[in-house]
């Protein structure tokens, strides 16, 4: 209160901590809770916007490799069974792939690559992991490359992304 403090950046389980002080809610000048870094559980998510209704709850998506954070969402009440990592960023491209590196069907999850401008050119002298997690974008012609994450999404009815685990 003291400061004003107008939006924080947690990861969720720092977040989850935040939410254990007694005064919690007396953070008027709250404006954005940001989270990263780990799944957003959906229980967590829906704590923050009952407890803090004036503060926007944002979930962002994203590695390393492709300059952190790649998706983002904006919770709502209506996320109660799971809090889905949104849409790309400008500039990126996000695809759910099979083994076969084809499209997943809509709700089936598949690996998530990821690709555009924000893409790493690969791992400082690890030539081979470079070529393990950096593979060619099946879908550019001009030979761009894609990430991929290790990580399974699904495309969810009205077209956004869900995090569904680690492969």
């Amino acid at each position: 209160r003291e400061h004003q403090v107008t939006t924080l950046h947690f990861v969720p389980s720092m977040l989850q901590a935040f939410l254990t002080h007694p005064q919690v809610e007396s953070c008027n000048s709250l404006r954005r809770v940001v989270c990263s870094g780990e799944a957003l559980p959906a229980e967590l998510a829906g704590q923050v916007l009952k407890r803090l209704p004036q503060t926007g709850l944002f979930n962002l998506y994203g590695p390393t490799e492709a300059a952190i954070d790649v998706t983002h969402w904006t919770c709502t009440p209506d996320d109660a069974l799971s809090v889905p990592i949104g849409r790309p960023i400008d500039n990126l491209k996000i695809h759910i792939l099979d083994d076969g590196l084809l499209p997943a069907a809509q709700g089936v999850a598949a690996e998530l690559y990821l690709g555009g401008v924000g893409l790493a050119r690969g791992y400082h002298n690890r030539a081979a992991l470079t070529a393990e997690r950096f593979v060619p974008d099946p879908f550019d012609e001009q030979g761009g490359r894609l990430y991929r994450t290790g990580d399974l999404a699904r495309y969810r009815d009205e077209g956004v992304i869900e995090y569904a685990g680690r492969i």
